[in-house]
């Protein structure tokens, strides 16, 4: 694990405490903090009181459903979370997106693939030294500073989780230009992404709502039906 990873804190949310306790054993073995949290609204205290790096978040709950706790979370918290879930078909891993989840692991799974998705959660949630180098794009409606990480409109912040900001950084990076799907997905979620192209739907969905002016008619977030996505200014 990098340095910077090695004190990262992670909160499992799940109320099968068998699988609980062992994932908290193998998370703690690979260098994280770990809490458990078998119920929604202990989570939802937990969050507020831990500040996890990343949550690992199970859907069904004995209390609450896992889509209501990720929409407490999402309620003021950017912190990537991870739903676990035994729900394995694509309308439930898009609701689960939809709700504001960053990533989606189905029971059952693999240790090492949710320490892969738990490595990149953190590096999401964390800034490091090596941010590439700032800049200042300007539009009518909102401006984004690369190097602070930060996107204003109407003279207020604009809240974006990390996903939300890696795609939004990656477009703008490359303005007037077609990003192929594959490179998002491969750039935002890593290997193996190359066909969760829902996951590209769902976030671009969540950027237009906050940052276009009508995202019914995108001015400057635009889908290249099959290919991809572009980003203009505007201007």
């Amino acid at each position: 694990m990098a340095a910077d990873e090695a004190a990262a804190s992670v909160l499992v949310v799940d109320d099968d405490a068998a699988l609980a306790r062992a994932l908290a054993i193998n998370l703690t073995a690979h260098g994280y903090r770990v809490t458990v949290a078998q119920t929604g609204r202990q989570a939802l205290i937990d969050v507020a009181h831990v500040h996890p790096d990343v949550v690992v978040l199970d859907l069904g709950l004995p209390d609450l459903d896992g889509l209501e706790v990720l929409a407490g979370i999402r309620g003021w918290s950017t912190v990537p979370v991870i739903v676990l879930s035994a729900r394995a078909t694509s309308g439930e891993k898009v609701l689960a997106l939809d709700a504001g989840a960053d990533d989606y692991v189905t029971k059952p799974f693999g240790m090492d693939e949710l320490l892969a998705r738990i490595r990149v959660g953190v590096r999401r949630q964390r800034v490091s030294g090596d941010a590439p180098e700032g800049g200042i794009v300007e539009t009518a409606d909102f401006t984004v500073d690369l190097g602070a990480k930060r996107v204003v409109r109407g003279g207020s912040p604009v809240r974006l989780t990390p996903t939300e900001w890696e795609l939004l950084e990656m477009l703008i990076r490359h303005t007037g230009k077609l990003v192929p799907q594959k490179a998002l997905l491969e750039r935002v979620w890593g290997p193996g992404y190359e066909n969760e192209t829902h996951y590209l739907r769902v976030y671009l969905a969540q950027l237009r709502r906050k940052l276009e002016p009508d995202p019914a008619h995108p001015r400057y977030l635009h889908t290249e039906a099959g290919m991809g996505y572009r980003f203009e200014s505007g201007s």
